[in-house]
């Protein structure tokens, strides 16, 4: 399941749905990102661009790649997009595997793909005004980690 939308989600509903379609399952890792906000820089919102058909094609195929990689059950993925307050849930991930390692494993490649290869720009609102997001080399770093 894949879905990038606008709209809020609850992450235990979505992580309950996700768990009881699958009984055969071992091991569930999920992760859901936040909004967030330093007290040494502020942001008032993040707001999310996309074009929904291309981010849907992007995050299936790394979808696809993880289910592979790790011999996953299933995976999930939900992001949205729009103008985000602080506090609110950006992307969740989802995993079930047989056994933990796979699971979070997968996860954790979910998540550095998605950091990196999704195709979502990002602006900051902040007292200031708006500013672009920029890659970090860092999330790059660990993205490329998985090719070693």
């Amino acid at each position: 399941m894949i879905r990038v939308t606008p709209d809020a989600f609850d992450a235990g509903h979505e992580a309950n749905l996700f768990q009881a379609a699958h009984a055969g399952a071992g091991a569930m890792v999920t992760f859901t990102g936040l909004v967030r906000s330093q007290p040494h820089d502020p942001i008032t919102a993040l707001i999310l661009e996309c074009y929904e058909a291309l981010a849907v094609n992007e995050i299936a195929a790394i979808r696809e790649a993880a289910m592979a990689r790790f011999g996953l059950i299933d995976a999930a993925i939900i992001h949205r997009h729009g103008r985000l307050v602080p506090g609110e849930a950006i992307m969740m991930v989802m995993t079930l595997a047989p056994h933990r390692k796979a699971a979070f494993a997968g996860a954790d490649f979910l998540m550095d793909y998605l950091k990196t290869g999704a195709p979502f720009w990002k602006q900051e609102e902040t007292p200031a005004g708006l500013r672009w997001v920029e890659a970090r080399p860092a999330d790059a770093a660990a993205r490329d980690s998985w090719t070693r």
